[in-house]
């Protein structure tokens, strides 16, 4: 890989760990009365506040430590899942949580090309 090609991938890889840690923080730290956690209560998500920071944060240093992205993308790829069920469900928009799932597999697939590689392989039955 390029040294342009590691500093633009370890910018992205970084930026985007950064907003999910950031989430992740905001959701441990937030009070009973806090915005995010009156969402958490309309959308039936009462006490799971903390379970889900915790998750996100894990996820999110898993996919900054590159021996470890693979998981971290999937673990990612079911956070992000799990919050654009919740938004369609609620009539709510969904597309910045779409948007970012997109970008954590663009981001790793810079990182590592091959993760796509089965898809690309010649059947050879």
């Amino acid at each position: 890989m390029s040294k342009k090609r590691k500093i633009i991938n370890w910018t992205f890889v970084g930026l985007m760990s950064a907003l999910f840690i950031m989430s992740a923080i905001m959701k441990l730290m937030a009070g009973a009365d806090a915005e995010i956690a009156v969402n958490f209560v309309k959308w039936g998500l009462e006490g799971k506040l903390m379970l889900i920071g915790m998750g996100e944060l894990i996820a999110a240093i898993l996919f900054l430590i590159p021996r470890t992205s693979s998981l971290g993308v999937l673990l990612l790829s079911a956070h992000l899942g799990g919050a654009i069920a919740t938004h369609m469900e609620h009539g709510e928009m969904f597309i910045p949580q779409a948007v970012m799932l997109l970008l954590v597999w663009v981001a790793n697939y810079l990182r590592n090309p091959e993760m796509l590689s089965s898809f690309f392989q010649k059947d050879t039955n």
